[in-house]
């Protein structure tokens, strides 16, 4: 997989990484805009304190607006397993999408392909596991939609990049939403808008509540598309299981 021309297009909006260490994570948007050029502009915009290290037009153009070593402006308030400071572990890349706001529609084949190329040029030079290729909705469910549903995530992982599940027959028999919501957390997902842990958050009197609606969302739309809006069924289940044992 050929890695695609870079156009450099260099924004403002960066500073210094706040970690020791090359980046370990790779976080995918859509800039959820008009149109490229809108975003792009945005994005070099120093009032609107924005930025991300790329963005992939519709028709697989890449422009590089950070350098890599820097640390981008993408990530927002957002969580992953613990770590609250995304932008300072990783690379982020924004897909040109109208989004949910603007008439979102699928991700043509040139731009899936320039980021896939991309992507796996990026997956040579820095540690980033397979469970850490993530949308920016993971990251922060609550708030958060982008790539969504329509995102071609197995196609992504085909070409080696990121994680797909591969559950067993019993991965989708009987749960309880206790189980779902310690599955959701142990596999990175933020469910208490305090940073506390579930079973900090179960103990003080509190079930399953929007912050675990919300990230049983953002897996839906990543991993289990079909299932988006269905609320806990066999197919997410079954899903969740198997990425929680297959990312160790």
């Amino acid at each position: 997989m050929s890695m695609p021309p870079i156009i450099p297009h260099p924004s403002p909006n960066h500073g210094p990484r706040r970690i020791d260490g090359p980046p370990d994570m790779l976080i995918l948007h859509y800039t959820g805009m008009r149109d490229g050029a809108s975003a792009l502009a945005r994005m070099c915009d120093p009032e609107s304190q924005v930025s991300a290290h790329y963005m992939v037009e519709e028709d697989g153009r890449v422009f590089q607006l950070v350098a890599d070593d820097r640390r981008a402006w993408h990530a927002g308030a957002s969580f992953w397993a613990g770590e609250t400071d995304i932008n300072s572990r990783s690379i982020g890349i924004e897909l040109v999408n109208p989004g949910h706001e603007w008439g979102y529609r699928p991700f043509p084949e040139a731009q899936m392909r320039a980021l896939a190329g991309l992507c796996s040029h990026l997956l040579t030079l820095y540690p980033i596991p397979a469970h850490h290729v993530l949308g920016h909705s993971d990251i922060a469910p609550s708030r958060k939609q982008d790539p969504g549903e329509l995102f071609d995530w197995l196609g992504l992982a085909m070409a080696g990049i990121g994680l797909w599940p591969d559950p067993r027959p019993a991965d989708g028999m009987a749960w309880e939403k206790g189980e779902i919501a310690l599955l959701l957390q142990k596999f990175g997902y933020p469910l208490a808008a305090d940073g506390i842990s579930w079973a900090e958050h179960h103990a003080h009197g509190k079930s399953w509540d929007e912050s675990a609606e919300a990230a049983l969302r953002a897996f839906q739309r990543h991993w289990v598309p079909a299932s988006l809006g269905k609320g806990i069924d066999r197919d997410s289940v079954a899903a969740l299981r198997a990425l929680v044992r297959d990312s160790g």
